[in-house]
């Protein structure tokens, strides 16, 4: 199993300074520049602006720094529109909001996809199964966009319950709806997966011979089917904790959460290079470390995987 880890290591890190050299390569070649507006500035200025941000060195001096800075001090650069801030502040200020409700997204849609996924399986083509498919198929076509305004309109303006925004502090009040919206879509995907996932194991030859056996339902279902029909959703479960994470433009944009999407928003408006890279580096990252878990797990559970 060590071995194992090592080896996907070895294939992490590389992927990740990839990553981080195409990022700078791609923000540097687009036109304009985060200085650049209507108005152009005098040339003694611009010369100035430069001069202090380090973009008057040559092209492979500025990727060597940036790309040693990373590496060596985990250090993103100055921000080129939010004054006296770098791009560390920016993220430590929002990452933290959006990785807690993401965090608790990600925890509801996996009980809740999982618990219909299997429900829906054990009861096939009962009335249970035809609810929890229903749920799903509601649910899949609900995405964090459509959701946000229907919570804001029933819980905030009909019903008064949850407040319509903010994040003070993070109090549950505040959580619940961003939860929700996050989550919907991305359960409705994983009660799917479970149910196509359990009801083939469930007729697999194993299963028949254990119930032959006489061994209870429930033993049956938690200690024979679950774990392998599990490995689906472990393989969906890393790209679905990044995407919570990344579709949380829309989740900050409607409940004034002030989590790291918004950020990203205004960079890109703002061409404020160093926090749009900060922040696609960090997303790409988490992108690489999840899905270095999941395979992680999927090894643990599928022993054959790690030969």
């Amino acid at each position: 199993m060590l071995s194992y880890i090592i080896r996907r290591l070895f294939v992490a890190i590389p992927t990740l300074l990839v990553l981080i050299i195409i990022s700078f390569m791609l923000m540097f070649a687009a036109p304009g520049g985060p200085f650049t507006s209507e108005r152009a500035l005098p040339q003694a200025v611009m010369d100035n602006i430069n001069a202090r941000y380090g973009l008057d060195q040559p092209y492979w001096k500025q990727m060597f720094d940036y790309v040693a800075n990373i590496v060596l001090h985990f250090d993103f650069g100055p921000s080129f529109q939010y004054r006296d801030r770098t791009v560390n502040d920016v993220i430590a200020q929002g990452f933290p909001v959006t990785l807690t409700y993401g965090f608790w997204s990600f925890v509801v849609a996996i009980l809740a996809g999982v618990s219909l996924g299997v429900a829906a399986a054990i009861r096939h083509n009962t009335w249970l199964d035809y609810l929890a498919v229903g749920v799903s198929i509601g649910a899949q076509v609900l995405p964090n966009f459509v959701m946000a305004p229907i919570l804001l309109l029933v819980f905030t303006l009909w019903l008064g319950w949850l407040p319509g925004g903010g994040w003070n502090g993070g109090q549950w009040q505040y959580i619940v709806m961003p939860v929700i919206a996050l989550s919907t879509s991305y359960m409705a995907s994983i009660a799917r997966i479970t149910r196509s996932s359990m009801l083939e194991v469930l007729n697999s030859g194993f299963i028949r011979t254990a119930r032959a056996k006489g061994l209870p339902t429930s033993r049956i279902i938690f200690q024979h089917a679950l774990k392998p029909a599990l490995l689906p959703v472990l393989s969906y479960l890393g790209p679905a904790f990044v995407a919570m994470i990344t579709g949380s433009v829309v989740v900050d944009v409607y409940f004034s959460t002030g989590g790291i999407g918004q950020f990203f928003v205004n960079s890109a408006f703002n061409r404020d290079y160093s926090v749009i890279m900060g922040i696609t580096i960090l997303v790409g990252a988490l992108t690489i470390l999840f899905n270095l878990l999941v395979d992680i797990a999927y090894a643990w559970i599928d022993p054959k995987i790690r030969y």
